[in-house]
């Protein structure tokens, strides 16, 4: 269970909510019915030799509730310690979200990162409020908010949650502990405005690695979570430490110099008409950079040549590490099962 009681959850975060965060994507047996665990733990190892704090353990997968707290259980046991889990709760109901949470708190996860299911329709603010409110009232996890173009919710509010929303929620929620803050995305005014008004209250967290070491070389930036990266190998991890003691301009010459990787990240960007991040591609960006990649359950985003060329090759030129196996090895997954 969580380190923390419930009213000191945002102590708990301060101190120990550091540094950057990715995702591991879980792994399936080759004929996907069931997690890998091998191949988990295969990632988990990667994770903690790259020197990530934590890591977000993703469920938009279609993976089930039962599995995903083994998945947790699994990344618990292999990173004893060593790095932070992140909870997603990205269900398909509130309370399939509120029972998730609970046992994945149980199985060893630190924090829950908060979506919305794509058949939360709110028609008001207060909708919002209401669905988050509850969540974080059944659960025994500290909580990041996440406002973020992908939820739709621009039709109430153009920062997809408006900034007294969040701070209602700051006020009255003692477990939000963090705000995951692209609203508006890709600009960082929603960031910006977040850190404004909340930054004195709660953790703020830039995932964008570009914006987020430029804004380390400004502000006292704390945390880069969640994202894609694992791409980078260890570079996030090592960026963020040059800025925040000072060294921006080692920082800056090493973001410049990974520009082609995170240009790249572009054409993975939610797809127009499906609101949706492209988890195989991004499961296949880890695999890169060594993790387990293997193949994904349906319904999944397709990943074809020009693409997995195109990423292969902007590490390349990023002068980042990359695997020498072929892509059709990525399918097959390191630690087939």
């Amino acid at each position: 269970m969580p380190r923390y009681h419930t009213a000191e959850a945002r102590d708990w975060a301060r101190e120990h909510f550091r540094g950057v965060h990715n995702v591991i994507i879980p792994s399936y047996t080759s004929d996907l019915s069931d997690i890998n665990e091998q191949a988990i733990r295969h990632d988990v190892r990667r994770n903690i030799e790259f020197g990530f704090a934590g890591t977000l353990l993703v469920s938009e997968t279609n993976i089930t509730v039962d599995e995903y707290t083994r998945f947790v259980e699994i990344a618990a046991d292999e990173a004893k310690g060593r790095m932070m889990l992140i909870h997603h709760a990205a269900f398909n109901t509130l309370q399939q979200n509120i029972d998730a949470a609970n046992r994945a708190a149980a199985a060893g996860a630190d924090l829950a990162l908060l979506g919305y299911p794509p058949s939360f329709y709110p028609l008001s603010e207060r909708d919002i409020y209401d669905y988050t409110a509850a969540f974080c009232a059944g659960v025994n996890l500290a909580t990041m908010l996440f406002p973020v173009p992908l939820w739709g919710f621009e039709r109430l509010h153009p920062a997809s949650i408006s900034l007294d929303v969040l701070e209602q929620l700051v006020d009255e929620q003692p477990n939000v502990v963090a705000i995951k803050a692209e609203g508006g995305a890709p600009s960082v005014v929603g960031f910006a405005h977040v850190w404004a008004r909340l930054a004195d209250r709660v953790v703020i967290s830039m995932p964008i690695i570009e914006h987020a070491i430029s804004l380390a070389t400004l502000l006292p930036l704390r945390v880069v979570a969640t994202s894609n990266t694992e791409f980078y190998s260890s570079t996030a991890p090592t960026m963020l430490s040059l800025a925040q003691t000072g060294k921006h301009e080692e920082a800056l010459d090493l973001l410049w110099q990974i520009m082609p990787a995170w240009k790249s990240n572009e054409s993975v960007a939610p797809i127009p008409g499906a609101h949706v991040v492209h988890r195989m591609a991004w499961k296949y960006q880890a695999w890169l950079a060594g993790y387990n990649g293997g193949p994904l359950r349906m319904p999944t985003n397709r990943l074809i040549w020009k693409e997995m060329r195109a990423y292969r090759q902007a590490l390349v030129d990023s002068n980042l590490p990359v695997t020498s196996d072929s892509d059709d090895a990525f399918f097959v997954g390191r630690n087939p099962a």
